[in-house]
């Protein structure tokens, strides 16, 4: 095994009912969980996704409407994905920008307690992207030489994106075997995400941002003072359950400081009364 790991590494690939983060669901997840010592678990479940799979998705990915419908919903699921996923970091094929915003919608949907956060996120597309510019069948032909003929079953490209994984490792010297520097890596973007759909993020001062539309780059601190109604409509419009859980706890935090530093101010000039009475 080519990479350094210090804890679990949970591969996986969502199959959904669509490309709409917010509102489409999880029809199979499959998990292909990498210990430290090289041993490997899976876990390949089969969501009823509690809405339609249209045709058009159904011949994508090979899953039907029938075959789920005597499945576990992903609130029924979510403890068994959360207690097989456990302290493992995560690593996918364009997960970054999908497989983990849609994962953290369902967990948040089901009211299932499970802090992504923590996690290192390797995205191997990202890595891919950088090196060679191609798709994932392609990169399987690439990097292993072989044809991945069953696209789109989720195991199968599960296993395919951790062969992909471990043949990047082998070709590419400057890349480290240490999963917080692949996962920095594989970042596609300047700033760090705070959200997994890249609609928030940290800026080089340490400072929540904007990371899209007319403020991006602008602090979400400062847009609450020139457009405090910014921050209403992002909660009211279709963005993902996470993005807004991000932005109430960075709301939060401005309001903490705010309320901390008009006490601190308030002490201040309190002080400076009974200084000027004594005198």
């Amino acid at each position: 095994m080519n990479i350094q790991l210090e804890k679990p590494l949970c591969v996986f690939d969502l199959e959904t009912t669509g490309l709409n983060i917010s509102k489409d669901r999880i029809v199979q997840i499959a998990i292909l969980k990498i210990h430290p010592s090289g041993k490997k678990e899976e876990l390949n479940l089969l969501i009823n996704p509690e809405m339609n799979i249209s045709d058009s998705n159904s011949a994508i990915h090979g899953v039907t409407n029938e075959m789920v419908k005597d499945s576990p919903t992903f609130k029924d699921a979510g403890s068994e994905i959360v207690a097989f996923i456990g302290t493992s970091d995560l690593a996918g094929y364009n997960s970054n920008k999908f497989d983990i915003p849609v994962l953290a919608e369902e967990f948040l949907r089901a009211d299932i307690e499970f802090d992504l956060s923590t996690k290192d996120c390797v995205d191997i597309q990202n890595i891919f992207h950088k090196m060679e510019q191609r798709t994932l069948v392609a990169a399987y032909k690439f990097y292993c030489s072989k044809e991945l003929t069953n696209a789109h079953d989720a195991m199968a490209d599960t296993v395919a994106t951790w062969e992909v994984f471990e043949k990047q490792l082998e070709q590419y010297d400057n890349l480290k075997p240490k999963i917080d520097f692949l996962a920095d890596f594989s970042r596609n973007s300047v700033h760090k995400n705070i959200d997994f759909a890249g609609r928030l993020a940290i800026n080089e001062n340490n400072e929540a941002i904007y990371n899209f539309g007319k403020h991006k780059g602008k602090t979400i601190k400062e847009i609450s003072v020139s457009e405090p109604g910014y921050y209403g409509w992002m909660l009211e419009a279709d963005f993902p359950r996470y993005t807004k859980k991000i932005l109430l706890q960075e709301m939060e935090k401005i309001k903490a400081k705010k309320k901390e530093e008009n006490q601190q101010d308030f002490n201040s000039k309190l002080s400076q009364l009974q200084n000027k009475f004594k005198g």
